[in-house]
């Protein structure tokens, strides 16, 4: 049997493998040992593949840049800083039209640029926003759709560890990564906002008020939204460090003052004295900790697991086969940049954002940079378009953890059907950004 055969082979065992529940990175290493024992013959190499792999595949210098922004993140989903910056966005936003909403949309945004996690998002806005909303007769359906479809900025806007998983795979700047990705965040933002505005002026009964009321439409309950005990000089208060945390990490970035492993240094450093500030002890920093060795040990396994998939695929000659087979079709580059979209939407039915990464950068990479694209612009298109899974059923993670944190209150359905127009709004957004590449090439030429 010859290696692209066998390669391709192990590639659908690998789909079956983890459809069944097999853990991702399990799957990828024995389908990786597998392979290479098939195709070289000798169980020697296969074994020197795992140990060599294992050794040389996480222990340069930038994948610290991994479990410092967990780190990161880790300290300020426990240190209250989400509550703190929904409270400035209700202030900031209560007399626009569905003002919780988008104050929701915003708070995730800046939230994102210190934790990179969606699931983390859902779960804490969740139990945040969501008792505004219903508190302001909100329909439960459009509430829990805001919490779950802006949620999913927190992969798109930097840090994420999306970003830092596709630039390692793809063998592409990080920091470059994480800068491109300011702009099309801001975007999918500003459009999730547009839609619920328009949405709660076309359809006030979304937000607790009655048709044709547009200054009720317009103005929530700012008794409510803001309780008196708080005033905008307070508020301002607790949100400032975590603003000035997240420009000296991006800008420090951006300016080139330092690399992103030490601007994670950095941003966890910072974080750990804002939650200190914010009033975490002893308790809360060894959750913190726990978390981030829980979360980056993980994540750290499936590179592992990963690279050695990776190098079976090249040693077999599937990558130049198929990177062959696919540029030799009559059609325009466009078409295909297309068909892995389909392909990514589809396997984000049915898998997380990580494994999917994991499974299909090594595949697809390297023939969009044959076609000519920008690997960067590829990985915000590519981050994109798996996002829309965490929406998507049967699977959705993001949907899931939403339902996790409001237990029996709301049912997977209704959060599901809530979240649609969010991925309506998504598709768009992806749209605007392959139609108009420079929104995610511009900020990292001028690094």
């Amino acid at each position: 049997m010859d290696p692209i055969t066998i390669a391709l082979i192990t590639v659908i065992i690998l789909f079956t493998l983890i459809l069944l529940g097999l853990h991702i990175g399990f799957a990828l290493s024995v389908m990786s040992l597998v392979g290479v024992w098939l195709i070289t013959g000798k169980s020697a190499v296969a074994l020197s593949l795992l140990s060599s792999t294992a050794f040389d595949a996480i222990r340069d210098y930038v994948f610290a840049v991994l479990p410092l922004f967990v780190m990161m993140g880790a300290f300020m989903s426990n240190s209250g800083a989400a509550e703190d910056l929904y409270r400035a966005a209700n202030m900031a936003l209560r007399r626009v039209p569905g003002g919780v909403g988008v104050a929701t949309v915003i708070a995730n945004a800046v939230f994102a640029a210190v934790t990179g996690v969606s699931v983390a998002s859902a779960a804490v806005f969740s139990k945040i926003a969501m008792p505004e909303m219903i508190r302001l007769n909100y329909r439960k359906r459009f509430a829990v759709g805001s919490v779950a479809g802006s949620s999913v900025l927190g992969m798109l806007i930097p840090p994420s560890v999306l970003m830092i998983v596709y630039g390692m795979l793809a063998e592409v700047s990080i920091g470059r990564l994480f800068i491109a990705g300011v702009l099309p965040g801001l975007v999918l933002a500003g459009i999730f906002s547009a839609g619920i505005i328009i949405m709660s002026i076309f359809r006030p009964e979304l937000v607790g008020r009655v048709r044709g009321n547009q200054e009720a439409v317009a103005g929530a309950d700012a008794a409510i939204l803001q309780p008196p005990q708080f005033t905008t000089l307070d508020t301002l208060k607790k949100v400032f460090p975590v603003l000035i945390l997240i420009v000296l990490v991006l800008g420090g970035i951006w300016g080139g003052f330092f690399t992103p492993t030490e601007a994670s240094a950095i941003g966890a450093l910072g974080a750990m004295i804002v939650a200190y500030a914010k009033g975490m002890r002893m308790l809360g920093f060894k959750t913190s900790l726990l978390e981030t060795a829980a979360g980056a040990s993980s994540i750290m396994f499936l590179l592992i697991a990963a690279q050695m998939y990776s190098r079976m695929l090249t040693m077999s000659g599937l990558m130049q086969w198929m990177g062959e087979l696919i540029l030799g079709l009559s059609v325009a580059p466009i078409v295909i940049i297309f068909l892995f979209i389909a392909m990514l939407v589809l396997l984000g039915t049915i898998l997380d954002s990580t494994s999917i990464l994991l499974i299909t950068v090594p595949l697809m990479a390297p023939i969009v940079a044959q076609m000519g694209y920008n690997l960067i612009w590829f990985g915000i298109v590519m981050i994109i378009s798996v996002e829309m899974g965490l929406l998507t059923p049967p699977f959705g993670m993001v949907v899931f953890a939403v339902k996790a944190s409001l237990g029996d209150s709301v049912t997977v359905e209704e959060i599901f059907r809530g979240s649609f127009p969010f991925l309506i709004m998504m598709i768009l957004a992806l749209l605007i950004i392959i139609a108009f590449p420079i929104l995610s090439t511009w900020l990292p030429s001028l690094m």
